[in-house]
């Protein structure tokens, strides 16, 4: 016994082609998947009248809310937040607030676009009458919003005749 020698086996390696071939097979769904479904429009183009509402003919033929809503709804950001100090029971409070306009038709954007500096002083004037317990609460935002709609309106209707801002939409609120 002494003459035979001792053979140790080693161990043999595994072949990492296979894992490395289902791995590559996979990424390829998954990117063909994500293309697919990023990229991939309805199979027929939409009529204007569902671009313009965003719903069937139906829906666009059915006779308007008010007199108000007629045209296409366009927003018109604007371009810097708004950054002020409200007084407060306990301290001031800094407010900054992100705001944009919804206005109906292209003719109304490009007048508000044109009068962005009067509807900023218009805005800032209105935030800033306000207080940090009222802007607290939910009703105490959407109360300063109506405010700045109704300001921003009667404004506009002055310099230009027309009503060219329905709404003010606030973007970002933050208050420290």
């Amino acid at each position: 016994m002494a003459d035979e020698e001792l053979q140790i086996e080693e161990p043999q390696k595994k072949s990492k082609l296979p894992l490395i071939i289902i791995i590559a097979v996979v990424l390829i769904a998954g990117g063909a998947a994500a293309w697919f479904f990023l990229f991939s429009g309805p199979d027929e183009p939409l009529a204007p009248e569902q671009t313009a509402t965003g719903g069937s003919p139906e829906q666009a033929a059915s006779p308007a809310p008010s007199s108000a809503s007629v045209g296409t709804a366009l927003y018109v950001a604007m371009p810097r937040p708004f950054v002020f100090n409200v007084p407060g029971a306990g301290r001031d409070r800094l407010v900054q607030i992100k705001a944009q306009l919804m206005v109906r038709g292209s003719d109304n954007e490009e007048t508000a676009k044109m009068h962005i500096p009067l509807i900023e002083g218009t805005l800032l004037q209105v935030f800033s009458a306000s207080t940090a317990d009222e802007l607290v609460t939910e009703a105490g935002k959407v109360a300063l919003r109506e405010q700045a709609a109704s300001e921003v309106q009667k404004v506009m209707q002055e310099m230009t005749g027309e009503q060219v801002v329905d709404r003010v939409l606030f973007t970002g609120f933050v208050m420290q």
